[in-house]
């Protein structure tokens, strides 16, 4: 009978112990707080959702074989040719600030190690010509587009994706770089991919195509609209372009010239202020939930409209007028906003069309599986280490939630 008592006695309080709302006042011990996930630690975990089934498929040469391609109707054919380059380069341009930083959190650092080793071998797969991953670099227009992105991630990450791959990687990386200059741009955004490249191998090289980079930049000077904006060609195109492409590049582009001693230290001071402007309009344009205006081309590059917002966080040129962990806030905002939505991913986990979820129809002609993969851009702050003013500095609500909450802000000017 006392056996019985005490069993009973045991078993309803393991039950009070299992249950979330059990009292302190009927004995039960309280269960321990969960741990609050951080801000960094939400970012990491959803960029390193996104970037798996890519790097772990690509390093083992299988990315062909293994990435659905979504598409609009009738255009699967013709981007099954060019969307494993895309989602490679893509891939790599939004994770490489992380991969090549130093101070990486202890809690970080073994997810690290293997994502680095998993980017080399996807280069060194995707660079190949023997390999079954080997990638298009010259056939069609849009492989120049993802050599870019490819050559902007060595960039941001010098040591991991260019200093410790092997010499044979190298050379076969260059030479798929060069392999593109046969592609002609289009007279637009597209000439910043052309001279991002050139700005690859001259910075790893010491030789790179002077005037394909010049011509870019100079052309984009005349471009140039005011308050920040420059037209993605002759006229003025209401889009994300400012962010997925033109300042990050061309910012990118003068700094690597500067620093190899051909461009003047002015014009990239004129370009940075332009860049801060145009990150202040990025922060009033993130809605007080996150959302954003769904205006112009390549919507269902997701949180990747705000990659100029995230680069000049990374490079740390944001003005005084937007506080670290307020702009942190934003976009952590705008990538809850656009990542968490239900139909994201696939079942296997590879990102489908859409902005806010799987919305094929977001998706221009251009549009394939691999292209999404600028979503990563968003990520860059993750370059910074976890003490930086960035992550350290408390929240802070952004523009539009203070204004459509009551709170006093102060006026915005032009440049």
């Amino acid at each position: 009978m006392e056996r019985r008592t005490f069993v009973a006695q045991s078993a309803a309080a393991l039950s009070a112990l299992a249950l979330p709302g059990a009292s302190l006042a009927s004995g039960a011990l309280p269960l321990p707080a969960p741990a609050k996930t951080t801000d960094r630690e939400y970012w990491l975990s959803t960029l390193l959702k996104v970037v798996d089934p890519v790097l772990t498929n690509a390093a083992q040469g299988q990315l062909k074989a293994q990435m659905p391609v979504e598409s609009a109707p009738g255009q699967e054919a013709g981007r099954r040719s060019v969307t494993y380059l895309e989602a490679l380069g893509r891939t790599l341009t939004g994770l490489a600030p992380w991969l090549e930083l130093q101070a990486v959190p202890a809690n970080e650092l073994a997810r690290q190690q293997r994502y680095r080793e998993l980017a080399r071998q996807a280069i060194a797969q995707g660079v190949n010509p023997q390999s079954p991953g080997f990638l298009n670099f010259t056939e069609g227009g849009q492989p120049v587009v993802d050599a870019a992105f490819l050559a902007h991630a060595m960039l941001r990450a010098p040591t991991q994706l260019w200093t410790q791959l092997p010499d044979t990687t190298k050379t076969q990386l260059v030479t798929a770089l060069q392999s593109s200059r046969v592609i002609k741009p289009y007279y637009s955004n597209w000439l910043l991919f052309s001279a991002i490249i050139e700005s690859a191998l001259l910075k790893f090289t010491g030789v790179g195509d002077l005037m394909r980079m010049d011509y870019a930049i100079k052309e984009h000077l005349t471009w140039y609209k005011g308050d920040g904006t420059y037209g993605d060609g002759p006229d003025y195109h209401w889009d994300y372009y400012n962010s997925y492409v033109i300042q990050p590049m061309l910012l990118d582009v003068v700094g690597t010239l500067v620093v190899a001693g051909k461009e003047r230290k002015e014009l990239l001071e004129t370009l940075r202020s332009r860049a801060r402007r145009y990150a202040q309009v990025q922060e009033r344009l993130i809605c007080a939930d996150g959302s954003f205006a769904a205006f112009g081309r390549s919507l269902a590059y997701r949180c990747g409209a705000f990659q100029h917002l995230a680069q000049v966080s990374l490079q740390q040129l944001l003005p005084e007028e937007l506080p670290a962990g307020q702009v942190r806030s934003a976009l952590t905002a705008v990538i809850r906003r656009t990542m968490d939505p239900k139909g994201t991913f696939d079942s296997k986990g590879w990102l489908q069309i859409g902005l806010c979820g799987h919305q094929p129809g977001i998706g221009e002609v251009y549009i394939s599986t691999g292209s999404l993969y600028l979503c990563t851009a968003a990520f860059l702050p993750l370059g910074l280490p976890s003490t930086d003013t960035f992550w350290a500095a408390p929240a802070q609500d952004w523009t539009a939630k203070k204004i459509w909450s009551g709170q006093d802000v102060k006026t915005d000017h032009a440049l």
